[in-house]
């Protein structure tokens, strides 16, 4: 009797480690998901590694952080989506990033009065639901993207005070809810 009850009690010795390292597993599995990223954070972390900020405004963007939406100069909808990118006259310089058309809920793109240059990536045209991109008074280079014609939701476009080169695309007559464009150099 005594053997069985020891076996008994060792069976369900095992049964229990057993199903505590299935919580475990189950558990840390489920926390990898959540704290892996997200795609808003690591496309707007992305951004921030590609500029020089001497005045330290992105300062809060920590990509340890599983949401974006705790970070200044950025604004999200009810369900944790970025909306907004707030860094006009910032004095940041650096590079646009491709990354940025992953925003698929962004609504409006402000960086106007920076130093940023380079190109404007033709990827800011999967972003469906911009209303408003503001680049001007910075160094942007080389042509305006005709991707930039399927943001049909876009009212403000305004690149002017830059360097670009080239014809306004003709695809962007195509955008009926455009009100201001200005391309002026």
């Amino acid at each position: 009797m005594a053997a069985a009850a020891a076996a008994a009690a060792q069976w369900l010795s095992v049964c229990i480690t057993f199903s505590v390292s299935l919580i475990i597993i189950i558990g840390s599995s489920s926390l990898v998901a959540v704290v892996s990223g997200n795609s808003e954070g690591d496309a707007l972390y992305a951004l921030r590694r590609s500029l020089s900020d001497p005045d330290n405004v992105l300062q809060s963007w920590d990509p340890t952080l599983v949401n974006p939406c705790t970070w200044f100069h950025i604004t999200c909808n009810q369900d944790n989506r970025v909306t907004r990118l707030d860094l006009g006259n910032s004095n940041l310089s650096g590079r646009l990033v491709p990354e940025l058309g992953k925003l698929e809920h962004l609504q409006y793109l402000e960086l106007y009065k920076n130093n940023i240059q380079g190109t404007i990536p033709v990827e800011l045209g999967n972003l469906k639901s911009l209303i408003s991109l503001d680049l001007y008074n910075n160094n942007v280079s080389g042509k305006i993207p005709p991707s930039l014609a399927k943001l049909k939701s876009l009212v403000f476009l305004r690149l002017n005070d830059n360097r670009l080169t080239g014809q306004i695309p003709r695809e962007l007559v195509g955008i009926s809810s455009l009100k201001v464009g200005c391309f002026k150099q």
